[in-house]
């Protein structure tokens, strides 16, 4: 390995290792609370090196947002895409996304569940990104939904928006509650909230599906 390919790896895991701490720190304390000097020293690390790395306040907290939602994709979105399209990935979505939050992947609980109710109220760059890839993540649920309506497995009179909507209501409802009261079997409930609010909407031959969660099945056809 060349000297420059080794110093190029080098400083992309640094890079890394400072967001993974920087997610941490968000997750729980907000973004503003973020910064260069913070993370200096929290990682025994000099201001200029870390400026090197990022430049600015807002280059750290934008570089943050990007890589929570890496680590959230590969949390719930790429495992749930594994389900069959329709109601089966929409029910896997739900459950990977209590999973990931029963797991506390974010020490803080749902990153995006703090950073944007900090950034709900203060226009600017990092409120507009966050905007987007929330409604990036609404989109994503509503045309998962739209499939579901299109097979027939869930009713024609459903909005797909809407159901994504009501979704993400209930997941982040279960995430407050979970990390209020630190119990655990506020995700049980969450889920079953979900697992009731599909069941309305869908035909009865499409209930099966909703009876065995993804995770039990991905387990048992597992050789």
């Amino acid at each position: 390995m060349s000297t420059e390919l080794a110093s190029t790896s080098k400083g992309k895991l640094t890079r890394q290792t400072i967001l993974s701490k920087a997610v941490d720190i968000a997750s729980k304390e907000g973004l503003e609370k973020l910064t260069i000097g913070r993370l200096a020293n929290d990682m025994d690390m000099s201001k200029s090196g870390l400026f090197s790395h990022f430049g600015s306040k807002e280059s750290l907290q934008i570089s943050t947002i990007e890589m929570a939602s890496d680590i959230y994709r590969n949390a719930v979105i790429r495992p749930a895409l594994k389900a069959p399209k329709g109601l089966a990935r929409l029910w896997a979505v739900c459950e990977y996304f209590f999973a990931y939050t029963e797991k506390e992947i974010f020490s803080g609980g749902c990153f995006f569940a703090t950073v944007t109710s900090e950034y709900k109220s203060s226009p600017g760059m990092i409120r507009d990104l966050l905007a987007l890839r929330m409604r990036d993540w609404l989109n994503f649920l509503a045309s998962i939904a739209q499939r579901a309506k299109d097979k027939g497995e869930l009713s024609a009179e459903v909005d797909p928006q809407q159901l994504a909507f009501e979704i993400q209501s209930i997941l982040m409802g279960a995430n407050w509650c979970h990390q209020l009261f630190d119990e655990n079997h506020i995700m049980t409930t969450g889920l079953e909230a979900m697992r009731q609010r599909l069941r309305q909407l869908a035909p009865p031959e499409a209930h099966t599906t909703l009876e065995m969660t993804f995770l039990e099945r991905t387990l048992d056809e597992t050789p």
